[in-house]
């Protein structure tokens, strides 16, 4: 592809994604239609997928990409799901669609069969992480779908790989099952080797530049090496991703973190949407050689159509099976157990992607009616992506399960932030010796307290003309910013200033910028849903025990009315249903009542929140 070509491309893409959220409308299926619809414009050049770049150098990227945003902690409580979804179904849909494929396919040899069923086999890692955030799924389902499609393109390459080589040999069982296992465990020590030798480089390096650059080289130093020792690279990368995620916090800077996040946002984004548009391009190309085929035009469709309902029906057979499964097995089973609104989300939610294509490719040049066979695998990607992504937003309302809860989310934020500010403050206790500046200290006092009170101001309903501190302060702090850098951009227009200092300058200014508490406040939360605290884990005892009183029809801070100030939001004591103002507010009135009367417990006051607070044991409830 020529540069101006590739310009073009990620041109395109950028605008019609941009459509797409600027309307709502799923960036993955537009793209494939626009991309088929472009590929038969004059001087559009025909698109054929080299499988060694996408194999080689595109997946490994994309699942970095994916793996860094997926907590390990989620894999290992969901390791039954993620063996039976990446693994048994990949091998179950290798089989139905190889047993189709052979029925409707005649003279196809059964390897070259089973070697479509594994190609169609795996759902696409990018399709599912880019619906999932763009429809709202369930968080459960979301994070079933992406972590089942970063790890099914393992088994499934591994699956075709076999079937490929018994159209020449015979490879036994013992055989299978011992390249089978290689390729995880060898997978497993690469990702982990490789893992640990950058956390360890990571720890060392203070430069967000040359630490981002590692993130850049670490999908290869992983995927490469596991392939040269016939290990799978897929499985490879994603250990590497996941292990150098959970280990970031310890070893990365605060400024590298936050420079890798933004810069792998930006070539997730045009790879991601790249590939889709990619995917559309190639629909002229496998038409031309299909149409040289000797099958006619009526069989070649019936061999795709039938390959595409297999592949969606055997997904759903199995989903649903499995679910019924656990839901009747041992009580450890049933506790994993899925809702039939989950299964029905899951099983219609594995749209086929770039994998699928490119593995297609990897079909022997000299197999009979191999045409056919990269038109049904591309007939299977742009079919899921039209027919299950065109129809799951409609299924999401209809299951009616609550999408991730933006409310619940703050909530939950902001008692982390709680318990951080607090850490936070300890350890500056224990750090001052008393011989630092006082002003010094308070100020890091008042900032610490100042984000976590931000959090909170997230929560509630403020009224309309009344700003919280927290924004207040930020859009003040903006227009400061604004003037200061104004004056700085004067300096470097009139040069009386080196360059150096001027760029010194312009960076602070925008780090300050960056680091401000700017808090969009939340809308209603769903309807018939009321804004509580998760009910699991232990609480203490004043949670307890503490007395459940009917909200106020109409509530206020009595104490600001008698002072005459004003609230940001409101709680209410449990014991005697005193109402007082929050922590962001001026006054700090719950606070100040806890003081003089002891009372442990608040609720808040706000309307569609029914979460408590304890003062004394700073937990939430």
């Amino acid at each position: 592809m020529e540069v101006a070509e590739l310009v073009a491309l990620v041109i395109a893409v950028g605008v019609v994604a941009g459509l797409c959220d600027r309307f709502g409308w799923p960036t993955p299926l537009v793209l494939v239609v626009v991309g088929a619809a472009a590929s038969f414009l004059p001087h559009v050049p025909e698109v054929r997928l080299d499988p060694d770049l996408v194999l080689h150098a595109l997946l490994p990227p994309l699942l970095y990409a994916t793996a860094v945003r997926t907590s390990l902690f989620d894999f290992k409580h969901n390791k039954t799901s993620l063996v039976s979804l990446s693994v048994v179904l990949v091998v179950f849909t290798t089989g139905v669609v190889g047993w189709v494929t052979w029925l409707v396919l005649p003279g196809v040899a059964v390897a070259a069969a089973l070697a479509l069923g594994a190609v169609v086999a795996p759902p696409d890692a990018v399709a599912a992480a880019a619906l999932g955030r763009r429809l709202g799924l369930p968080r459960k389902v979301a994070t079933l779908l992406e972590q089942e499609s970063l790890v099914n393109d393992a088994a499934a390459l591994i699956a075709l790989s076999v079937a490929v080589s018994a159209l020449t040999n015979s490879p036994s069982a013992p055989e299978i099952a011992g390249d089978f296992v290689w390729a995880v465990v060898g997978a497993v020590l690469v990702g982990g080797v490789v893992a640990a030798v950058l956390a360890m480089v990571r720890a060392r390096l203070r430069d967000p530049v040359l630490d981002t650059l590692i993130s850049f080289v670490a999908p290869y130093l992983a995927f490469l090496p596991a392939e040269e020792l016939h290990a799978s690279g897929v499985l490879a990368t994603v250990v590497t991703g996941l292990a150098l995620a959970h280990f970031s916090p310890r070893v990365q800077t605060a400024s590298a973190r936050v420079t890798e996040a933004i810069t792998w946002r930006t070539v997730a984004f045009v790879l991601e949407n790249a590939v889709f548009f990619v995917i559309g391009l190639q629909l002229p190309g496998l038409l031309d050689d299909a149409a040289d085929s000797d099958l006619g035009t009526g069989r070649i469709v019936a061999v795709c159509a039938a390959v595409l309902a297999t592949t969606i029906v055997a997904r759903a057979v199995f989903i649903f099976g499995l679910a019924g499964v656990l839901a009747s097995g041992t009580p450890r089973m049933r506790r994993q157990a899925w809702s039939p609104e989950v299964a029905g989300l899951v099983s219609w939610a594995g749209m086929r992607g770039v994998v699928t294509l490119a593995a297609a490719q990897l079909l022997p040049e000299d197999l009979p009616d191999r045409e056919v066979l990269l038109l049904a695998a591309f007939t299977v990607v742009v079919g899921s992506l039209l027919i299950q992504g065109s129809t799951l937003p409609w299924l999401v309302r209809k299951v009616g399960l609550p999408p991730p809860d933006p409310a619940a989310d703050a909530l939950r934020a902001a008692e982390l932030g709680d318990a951080a500010s607090a850490a936070g403050l300890r350890r500056l206790e224990e750090l001052t010796t008393g011989r630092e500046p006082a002003d010094v200290v308070e100020r890091l006092r008042d900032r610490s307290e100042a984000r976590s009170h931000a959090a909170w101001e997230r929560l509630g309903r403020p009224l309309a003309d009344q700003e919280t501190p927290s924004n207040t302060y930020a859009r003040l702090r903006l227009e400061m910013l604004a003037a200061e850098r104004e004056v700085v951009v004067r300096a470097r227009d009139e040069g009386s200033a080196p360059g150096e200092v001027l760029s010194a300058a312009l960076a602070a200014i925008d780090v300050e910028e960056s680091l401000l508490d700017r808090q969009e406040e939340l809308g209603s939360p769903a309807p018939g849903r009321t804004l509580a605290a998760r009910p699991d884990g232990d609480r203490c005892d004043h949670l307890s025990t503490a007395p459940v009183r009917e909200p106020h029809a109409e509530v206020a801070c009595e104490d600001c009315l008698r002072e005459g100030t004003s609230w940001v939001h409101l709680r209410s004591c449990l014991t005697c249903g005193h109402v007082g103002c929050c922590d962001s507010s001026p006054r700090r009135h719950s606070r100040a009542h806890f003081v003089t009367a002891g009372h442990p417990v608040v609720a808040s006051a706000e309307p569609g929140e029914a979460w408590r607070w304890c003062w004394v044991d700073e937990e939430l409830g």
